[in-house]
């Protein structure tokens, strides 16, 4: 799947992001299975709701880090996308 700054993605419709308390991280759940998921991802991920586009999450996280993070979201949500663990609501 092929994501531009103006995707609007969502995650799978199954999938959840817990907490593992075993290995103190967050992990993102689905029906076949969970992927460990870094501080980072974690945090994009909570921001994938369908309305806000890649550009809009890109730049609530750079206000909070003082930084251009647009290509780590973009990367992150384009490894997951491959997977099909997350979807692009605006095609």
């Amino acid at each position: 799947m092929a994501f531009t700054l103006a995707s609007r993605p969502m995650l799978l419709r199954f999938a959840r992001i817990d907490y593992d308390p075993v290995r103190q991280r967050r992990v993102l759940l689905y029906p076949e299975g969970a992927v460990m998921l870094n501080d980072t991802a974690a945090e994009i991920l909570a921001l994938c709701d369908g309305r806000r586009t890649i550009d809009d999450i890109a730049s609530t996280l750079g206000e909070k880090y003082h930084a251009d993070v647009t290509d780590d979201v973009l990367e992150c949500l384009v490894k997951l996308g491959e997977t099909e663990l997350v979807r692009d609501l605006s095609v």
